[in-house]
């Protein structure tokens, strides 16, 4: 597969994987609430729910927007990663595997996917990819010489 092919299917990934992050961040923070979203997670057996969920909503939209661009890329992926992963344990495992039962399936698809991010990196279309073409720029071009007689 060529770099440029695999460019995309990485962007592809981490843009869709963020906006749904995004979502989900921001439907705790804004559509239902951070006090509704602090029950739900007690009600869910989530210890420290109080603290949990703005972390937790918090964590899903700044890192989800991260994603989004391509910028600290790998940190946000790992953050996400935490998240669905914790969710996956503590909430869904014990509901089984479909989605539509409460179970893994897609907070399953979540993670797997954060982690992928992680391992592969952003890709070169990304805010990520710029800096360190920009760092490389830098130690790559030539020192000026002094003028000889």
């Amino acid at each position: 597969m060529s770099s440029a092919l695999s460019s995309l299917g990485i962007l592809l990934v981490r843009v869709v994987l963020g906006i749904v992050f995004v979502a989900h961040g921001w439907q705790k923070l804004a559509v239902d609430g951070l006090a509704a979203t602090q029950g739900a997670f007690a009600g869910m057996g989530i210890p420290l729910a109080e603290v949990a969920a703005p972390v937790v909503a918090v964590t899903e939209l700044a890192a989800g927007v991260a994603l989004v661009v391509g910028f600290a890329t790998r940190i946000a992926a790992v953050l996400l990663a935490v998240t669905a992963i914790v969710a996956l344990v503590a909430v869904h495992l014990p509901n089984g595997f479909y989605s539509t039962t409460g179970g893994i399936e897609y907070v399953l698809v979540l993670a797997v996917a954060s982690i992928a991010i992680v391992l592969t990196g952003p890709g070169r279309l990304a805010l990520d990819a710029l800096v360190v073409r920009g760092r490389r720029a830098r130690h790559e071009a030539p020192v000026p010489q002094p003028a000889t007689v």
